[in-house]
């Protein structure tokens, strides 16, 4: 999908969904990681990214336009367009889009280092390494040993 093809199916989606026209920008960002997309509250754009589209399919990523439509219509009518906001919520109920996308290959297999206290034997698991003689562990000041790294 391109970005002609993109800003198409956003129109489509908005005026069916929503009734109302969607006539800003929609385009894909490579940068973005941990979000499916992003509306910009000052241009009123819409960002996406592609790798959902890749990894999910095109069902999962119409819920996420979608989501990004009810902060788009929300915010645009005044009114509460955060996700804590109830008419957020009821929108995005009403014309069955995403509450969270779900997660990416990359973003699931996170390492995860292993540590012991040499004390009270307390295991602990951490996503970065650290110098176990830097610190110590807050029960019994003993010093951390790396067991593995999962």
């Amino acid at each position: 999908m391109n970005q002609d093809t993109l800003q198409k199916l956003v129109e489509k989606l908005s005026l069916e969904k929503f009734d109302r026209r969607f006539s800003h920008t929609a385009s894909f960002n490579r940068r973005l990681r941990t979000t499916g997309g992003r509306y910009h509250l000052k241009s009123h754009d819409l960002d996406f990214n592609p790798e959902v589209l890749k990894v999910h399919g095109q069902d999962i990523f119409e819920g996420i336009i979608l989501h990004e439509l009810c902060h788009y219509h929300l915010h645009l009518e005044k009114k509460g367009y955060r996700h804590k906001d109830k008419a957020f919520k009821e929108l995005l109920r009403e014309v069955g889009g995403l509450r969270y996308t779900p997660p990416l290959q990359h973003q699931v297999e996170k390492p995860q280092w292993q540590y012991r206290c040499t004390g009270c034997l307390l295991t602990i698991q951490r996503q970065r390494r650290f110098n176990v003689n830097k610190f110590l562990c807050a029960k019994c000041r003993s010093r951390f040993e790396l067991i593995e790294q999962e």
